[in-house]
């Protein structure tokens, strides 16, 4: 149960992929908590009280300690479609190369509070920084992937001096999504995501991450949606998860990204092509959007101290489709 992606990996080379896209909606789901109660995370969580526009809340985290410490620790900051405990393989890659691995799930996220309020990424900065402050650790680097790349960008520019590297992993957010998709009204939103069913958010994920992976390597982000439809607070979770949403509409950071000082590496997946809200945009504006790997480069070049990387045949969930080629761009570029 503590290595729920690991063991589904191994799984899926043994059974075919076609008969875990059958199976994974056949049985009963369990009903999680909206706080993900009843799905295991690779190492303890623990809780960090935080304050957001006057609302009481919880930041969950791991904080992994590696056995043979280099004295330096590196965030990882996760997608809005994953919780946290997806980054299992790159915790331990990481820990085994003596880094201190510290893993929040967002406010709105995974094992974290779901607020009542809107989702703002200068909240979900502050409350980063103030978890590091919580941890004493001064400077830190960040690793971030899709959504943890916007508020990578955000922390980076409000907090230079608590970076020492910036590693963004298929960021979304490289363009400015307002440019092409019409504004949508919350309620509207609630309405399609409640609508979804788990084999449509399956195709949902095959299709616009490019996903490299075997079906049943899906499933675990499939129950972790999923599972919590039979939660007496879903509502709650699909307020919040709506608000993700359009936090990521509202509040871009492309304009962000060319100011960026501090050493940054972009990884991007050639495959990968997400872009958020295209279905909404007019037909022909959407062969413009989530040309991602173009966008890095060109950021890249705008910037002082960075570059990007691009990995052949990968999709959207690069550390977990090229696990050897990441460890090694990773552990080069922070220089172990």
């Amino acid at each position: 149960m503590n290595r729920i992606l690991p063991a589904a990996l191994a799984a899926a080379l043994l059974v075919s992929p076609f008969a875990f896209a059958i199976a994974a909606d056949s049985p009963p789901r369990e009903p999680y908590g909206i706080a993900l109660e009843g799905f295991a995370y690779p190492y303890p969580v623990h809780l960090l009280p935080v304050i957001n526009d006057g609302e009481q809340l919880s930041m969950a985290y791991m904080d992994v300690s590696p056995a043979q410490p280099n004295g330096r620790t590196v965030v990882l900051l996760h997608g809005r479609n994953f919780p946290s405990s997806y980054w299992d393989p790159v915790i331990k890659m990481l820990s085994e190369a003596g880094f201190r691995v510290v893993v929040p799930d967002q406010i709105g996220f995974g094992k974290s509070s779901k607020p009542q309020g809107e989702l703002h990424f200068d909240n979900l900065a502050r409350n980063t920084i103030a978890l590091l402050d919580h941890l004493k650790i001064d400077k830190a680097e960040v690793v971030a992937h899709s959504l943890g790349g916007m508020l990578g960008v955000r922390i980076a520019r409000a907090y230079p001096d608590r970076v020492a590297h910036l590693v963004l992993t298929a960021p979304i957010g490289l363009e400015d999504y307002r440019l092409y998709v019409p504004p949508t009204p919350t309620a509207k939103m609630i309405e399609t995501e409640d609508k979804l069913t788990a084999e449509g958010y399956r195709k949902q994920l095959q299709t616009n991450y490019a996903i490299k992976l075997p079906a049943e390597a899906i499933t675990p982000f499939i129950d972790a949606r999923f599972n919590i439809k039979g939660s007496p607070d879903y509502p709650r979770w699909l307020r919040a998860f709506v608000s993700s949403g359009q936090m990521i509409y509202r509040e871009p950071v492309a304009h962000e990204i060319p100011l960026i000082a501090l050493p940054t590496l972009f990884i991007m997946g050639a495959d990968d092509h997400n872009a958020p809200g295209r279905p909404l945009a007019p037909e022909a504006l959407r062969a413009r959007m989530g040309q991602n790997a173009e966008l890095a480069k060109t950021l890249a070049a705008k910037m002082p101290n960075a570059r990007a990387e691009v990995i052949p045949n990968t999709g959207h969930l690069v550390f977990l489709e090229a696990p050897e080629k990441y460890k090694e761009l990773v552990l080069g570029f922070l220089g172990r």
